[in-house]
């Protein structure tokens, strides 16, 4: 609004004239005068400024906004932003009807817990048809380190859709749907990266996921002090793809020990003083996420997998959101 011009704004045309021969166009131009500065160098009386100067003003101002509006405003572009359901009941309450579309949600946990395989379904569930809850479009898988299995993959869609399956090429239809990118280094990320920005405008992509972001790193460490700078580009353009293209963007991210000296769990997780000393006494270490705090405030959503039972089949799911 800055920069909309004088003669655009319904100014009487004799004070829009002085204006545009003294070489003053836009509202910035105007409104970064004192009113003695305009009466001088427009040659006309303080209250011919003043009333040019107020209606400028609230042309060129944005309207204001009560906190309430804009909650409902943050409100409703959630809901038209739209969720990918894990068909998990409790999650997908939890996450007001499943995994959003425009932010990066990141799995956090252990090896062995079940990031990949939980990365495995949700990229079955983009590519389903929308009567399954589905969305039916193609997925970009980027697999670091290897684990994709389009053998699992199809187990677990026969497991969660048999339906699906008994139809005539549909297994053949859901594989062909998802694009799987393994990159061997950090630049070979990048490269993907930019793929995937091509990819959004000439095809149907529902979903990106990224397994894991922590393994392409993992020699650009020191112990307990991340090089964080190393991401700052990476993290901006993921989010940057999550917005422009409103999809959902899947991280998955590693643990790594802290020594007892530090005393918060994860990144949402507080803990009183107590607690603290409980856990400080009975372990000489604890996991938490990796990547660092620059990271962690980058994502919207951290979904922390745990195996409650000492069973990794058994995993719950704690839902923190950085503000």
């Amino acid at each position: 609004m800055a920069n909309k011009l004088i003669n655009q704004m319904g100014l009487p045309r004799s004070i829009a004239n002085i204006f545009a021969a003294r070489n003053i166009n836009t509202a910035k131009e105007a409104l970064s005068l004192t009113e003695f500065e305009l009466m001088e160098l427009l040659d006309v009386g303080l209250s011919e400024v003043a009333s040019a100067v107020a209606h400028i003003s609230e042309i060129a101002s944005p309207p204001y906004q009560t906190v309430l509006s804009l909650m409902e405003q943050r409100l409703q572009n959630e809901h038209l932003a739209g969720h990918l359901s894990t068909c998990l009941k409790g999650l997908d309450e939890a996450l007001f009807g499943g995994i959003p579309f425009g932010v990066l949600t990141e799995l956090v946990g252990p090896a062995g817990i079940g990031k990949t395989q939980f990365c495995l379904k949700l990229s079955f569930l983009a590519a389903l048809p929308p009567s399954y809850g589905g969305l039916a479009g193609r997925v970009i898988y980027i697999d670091v380190e290897s684990k994709f299995s389009s053998r699992r993959m199809i187990e677990i869609g026969m497991r969660s859709f048999p339906d699906v399956f008994q139809k005539k090429d549909m297994a053949k239809e859901m594989a062909g749907r998802i694009l799987v990118l393994r990159p061997a280094s950090l630049s070979e990320f990048t490269e993907s990266l930019h793929k995937i920005k091509v990819s959004l405008l000439e095809q149907e992509i529902k979903l990106v996921i990224i397994d894991s972001m922590a393994a392409l790193i993992t020699g650009e460490y020191e112990q307990g002090a991340p090089k964080q700078h190393s991401l700052g580009w990476h993290i901006s353009f993921i989010k940057s793809i999550a917005e422009f293209a409103r999809i959902p963007i899947v991280v998955t991210n590693q643990v790594r020990s802290r020594n007892r000296n530090e005393v918060s769990h994860y990144s949402f997780q507080g803990l009183s003083s107590s607690e603290i000393q409980e856990c400080s006494s009975g372990y000489d270490s604890h996991l938490v996420a990796a990547l660092g705090v620059h990271w962690a405030h980058s994502v919207t959503i951290r979904l922390v997998l745990e195996a409650k039972s000492g069973h990794s089949d058994i995993i719950s799911y704690q839902l923190g959101k950085q503000q």
